[in-house]
């Protein structure tokens, strides 16, 4: 039987409205977590006073224990359905999320957005609606979540629909990409069966929505771009570059061009899982020969690409980011790490062009003297040393960054337009 397609499911929303319960549900259902589990987390949740907190508690109890070095990783947890597996991404704190997104660790194809009926828009929901836009997750469910904690009211779902539908709408997702789902992931209805207590409800259940997602085109039309991750000398082979292809294709006998160290190369095998292949194409993990480059000339953070489509080097770029967190207001001159594919590298705002609405996009003010906490804007970059970056517009995989400072991400943004070296 043919491998299942694969796919990396985003689980996003404000922090109180049941993202945790709602994954532990799902994956009680599907049999993706036993049900001896379920139960032992039960009596001890029973035990502290805590018995509504099952699903919650199984995702928590989960996360103590990977804390502890347990092997059950829920953030990364497996589940499948009829026609995918799926990885979930639960993105407890939207920073790791951004950056692992950014970085590609777990680059979403689709999301659950869970918004809490009582609640409805928070300001949370909002960055995270504009951070998947921003991170190009183009697939969506609204998971209307809690519709217990308001009776299963119709009239309270529509209210909520439409201002989900609204913020959508700014950030520019299109109707026809967005499913609403009104679940209670505490009691169960409409997770994977659809349930007695909304009758009104004429749509499939949370579980079957999960299903009719698409698998994203693989980007075989776009030049090759492999970041690497690691380089090594294996004797009697030679050197020998380990990543991730990006986009394009890489084939045995390709003339390769390493950017930004300016190396050329021949390829001569592509292994991945200790097996030769023929050609690596975007989302192989492959570990590559090259005849004529030495361990010395490369390493992580160069991007491999085809001699005649060079990877761009920037010796600036215009650049769109949302700061997430700072402690302070950030003005020109700033020099924090950029962490762009497998490239970490420092780079300096030389100028703050505009600062935007970061629910539209659209200009707020020109050239502002600060940005802070919670602004969107355009920056002028310059990094300190010759950095691999597209324009988000040409080849996003490549398009994408992190900023990180003191221990933590500070801000996600994409790469608009490059001066090149």
């Amino acid at each position: 039987m043919a491998a299942k397609p694969h796919l990396n499911l985003a689980m996003i929303g404000h922090v109180d409205h049941g993202k945790s319960t709602l994954v532990g549900r799902l994956l009680f259902e599907t049999g993706n977590v036993g049900a001896h589990i379920i139960e032992s987390y039960k009596k001890e949740a029973e035990a502290k006073g805590k018995g509504s907190f099952e699903f919650a508690w199984v995702m928590d109890s989960l996360k103590e224990e990977r804390e502890r070095g347990v092997t059950i990783d829920i953030a990364h947890q497996r589940f499948d359905t009829e026609n995918y597996y799926f990885t979930i991404v639960d993105c407890p704190g939207h920073r790791d999320f951004v950056k692992n997104m950014i970085t590609g660790a777990s680059q979403a194809d689709a999301a659950i957005l869970v918004v809490a009926a009582p609640d409805g828009v928070m300001a949370q929901t909002k960055e995270h609606v504009f951070l998947a836009r921003t991170l190009g997750i183009n697939q969506l469910i609204i998971a209307i979540n809690k519709m217990d904690a308001s009776d299963f009211s119709e009239k309270r779902f529509n209210e909520v629909k439409d201002e989900v539908g609204k913020l959508l709408k700014t950030v520019g997702y299109k109707e026809e990409d967005v499913q609403y789902v009104p679940v209670s992931a505490f009691k169960g209805d409409n997770v994977t069966k659809l349930s007695d207590n909304m009758p009104w409800y004429g749509g499939e259940t949370l579980l079957q929505e999960i299903n009719k997602f698409k698998v994203p085109e693989k980007p075989v039309k776009l030049p090759l771009r492999l970041p690497i991750q690691d380089v090594y000398t294996i004797s009697g082979i030679g050197t020998v570059p380990v990543g991730r292809v990006e986009t394009g294709t890489m084939k045995r006998g390709d003339k390769v061009i390493f950017e930004p160290a300016n190396v050329r190369g021949e390829i001569k095998s592509i292994e991945m899982h200790h097996e030769e292949i023929p050609e690596a194409t975007p989302g192989d993990n492959v570990g590559f020969n090259v005849r004529g480059v030495a361990k010395k000339d490369i390493k992580r953070g160069d991007v491999t690409g085809h001699q005649d489509t060079p990877p761009s080097v920037a010796k600036e770029f215009t650049a769109q980011i949302v700061v997430l967190q700072h402690p302070s207001a950030i003005t020109a001159g700033y020099t924090p790490v950029f962490h762009a594919h497998t490239a970490q590298v420092a780079c300096t705002f030389t100028e703050i062009k505009a600062k935007l609405d970061p629910r539209t996009g659209q200009v707020k003010q020109s050239n502002p003297d600060f940005i802070k906490t919670g602004d969107a804007a355009i920056i002028q970059v310059r990094p300190t040393k010759p950095l691999v970056i597209e324009k988000v517009k040409e080849i996003p995989q490549l398009g994408r960054f992190a900023i990180r400072d003191m221990g933590q991400t500070i801000a996600a943004g994409m790469c608009i337009d490059i001066i090149p070296r």
